[in-house]
């Protein structure tokens, strides 16, 4: 089943923009997949840097009783 697409227009720097059109005729693909992968990436590693909220919940119900040692961590 094929995905659907939507246009959308945006402004890139030039030297970017140049610098991607090479790789896409290197790699013989077109320059739609490569801002498609691009952006992937990008919302992949956003949503990996937030903290999971398991993690965020075990660390705050420690605070009470390691909190001194975290702020001697963090000095």
């Amino acid at each position: 089943m094929a995905q659907s697409k939507e246009k959308f227009a945006t402004q890139v720097d030039s030297t970017v923009l140049a610098a991607l059109r090479t790789l896409a005729k290197k790699e013989g693909r077109q320059l739609q997949a490569l801002v498609t992968e691009a952006l992937t990436d990008l919302l992949d590693k956003h949503a990996r840097a937030q903290p999971r909220q398991h993690v965020m919940l075990a660390y705050l119900a420690s605070h009470p009783q390691y909190g001194e040692l975290y702020r001697k961590l963090a000095e």
